[in-house]
């Protein structure tokens, strides 16, 4: 079977060109001054990124390990951790922290709604002595963004420390974590910035960092040590690792980065994907489908999640889409996977006419399996909205 023609799905997402060449470049001994000038360039380039003067921390391994090994580094037995759950994965991260001890508090709501900072505010005044503050800032699964912003300054005027899954945040969507007080902030390179998969990026404040050293249930001596890389790399002037980083994912995540910033910055980039997000969800409800989140308030720039119409089955209607016309989607996820699919429109998806294609192929792949949808209607609606916003560019300029 060959690859698809377009990969418009929820992650990993296609690679540009230049990010491809990384990959393939030498690889090279990692204390070679050529590779060590390329980490250090990448952490500064990330934390440019992330808006941080804080720490960042290049592990090797998907961003699920850079998850759990946050998880595992703040929480000790006992921590009143209070873990807000909009979708599956803030939900399967509320079992790390019960598995490492901490008296969990959830807040949980329908995974079609984002989070309302009024009922974090009132949750934080109610339950005395909340030490840490855990949310996904975008929610793939479910295509719905949370108010990440409003959220780590009340954690931080609670003295709560604040942790943030940003995988598919980063780059797609505004993150500051600086201004947003975020002492823990995870990225993954394989979403809005287009990067191979292989890698987790971390920030941490200096008050994660103690809150570190103060737990001896922190692992040390383990690939799941951010402690080890602070001892090793950070705190012994980033000459030693702690252990051999992948030289290719290194480059791959450093080029996609370097993309970014080099193609009218992390603004630019977050304009773009806002614009892919919107031009999608004009041409999902124009052909007379439903969106999942409840509101375009807090709908993600990552993906537009489409609730399955009647009497339509996911993973049959996916591969047909495929086999037809060339097109990879995504459908749901977890508890989601049959419940709804969702259109990537991430890194080079959010360029061009890469909307189009997506909500052209979905409205034709459905209407061949018997739904009632509008296509004709839903590509024009696309064309409008990626229409007007480049006249608006062209008279700006």
């Amino acid at each position: 079977m060959e690859p698809p023609d377009f990969t418009l799905t929820a992650g990993p997402t296609a690679a540009s060109s230049r990010v491809l060449q990384a990959l393939g470049s030498p690889v090279i001994f990692d204390y070679d001054p050529v590779f060590l000038e390329r980490f250090r360039d990448t952490e500064r380039k990330l934390a440019e990124l992330m808006r941080t003067k804080n720490d960042v921390v290049l592990m090797q391994g998907e961003a699920v390990l850079g998850l759990e090994a946050a998880a595992r580094a703040l929480i000790r037995p006992g921590t009143r951790a209070l873990n807000l759950v909009s979708g599956v994965y803030a939900a399967w991260f509320g079992d790390w922290l019960r598995d490492y001890g901490a008296e969990v508090i959830e807040h949980v709501v329908s995974y079609d709604e984002a989070i309302d900072p009024a009922d974090v505010a009132r949750l934080l005044d109610e339950h005395e002595g909340i030490e840490f503050v855990s949310i996904v800032h975008s929610e793939t699964p479910s295509g719905i963004e949370n108010p990440l912003g409003e959220i780590g300054r009340l954690a931080q005027s609670h003295g709560a420390l604040m942790f943030a899954d940003v995988v598919s945040a980063l780059g797609g969507t505004d993150v500051r974590v600086d201004d947003w007080h975020v002492d823990l902030a995870v990225a993954g390179p394989q979403k809005c910035l287009a990067g191979p998969p292989g890698m987790s990026l971390i920030s941490v404040s200096e008050r994660a960092w103690q809150v570190m050293e103060d737990n001896p249930s922190a692992p040390r001596g383990s690939f799941l040590s951010l402690l080890d890389w602070k001892h090793k790399w950070i705190d012994g002037g980033r000459v030693a690792f702690p252990y051999t980083p992948s030289v290719s994912d290194v480059n791959g995540v450093n080029a996609a980065i370097s993309e970014v910033l080099d193609t009218g910055g992390v603004d630019a980039s977050i304009a773009r994907h806002a614009l892919a997000a919107r031009a999608t969800r004009a041409g999902v409800r124009a052909m007379g489908l439903e969106l999942w989140p409840k509101s375009d308030d807090y709908a993600a720039n990552c993906v537009t999640a489409v609730r399955c119409p009647e009497g339509i089955d996911v993973a049959s209607t996916l591969g047909h889409i495929r086999e037809r016309y060339g097109v990879m989607l995504s459908g749901g996820y977890g508890e989601l996977k049959e419940k709804l699919f969702r259109l990537g429109h991430m890194g080079p998806a959010a360029r061009s006419l890469n909307p189009l294609v997506a909500v052209g192929a979905f409205g034709r792949g459905l209407a061949d399996l018997g739904a009632d949808v509008n296509v004709g209607a839903g590509t024009e609606a696309v064309l409008a909205v990626l229409s007007e916003a480049r006249a608006a560019e062209a008279t700006a300029a």
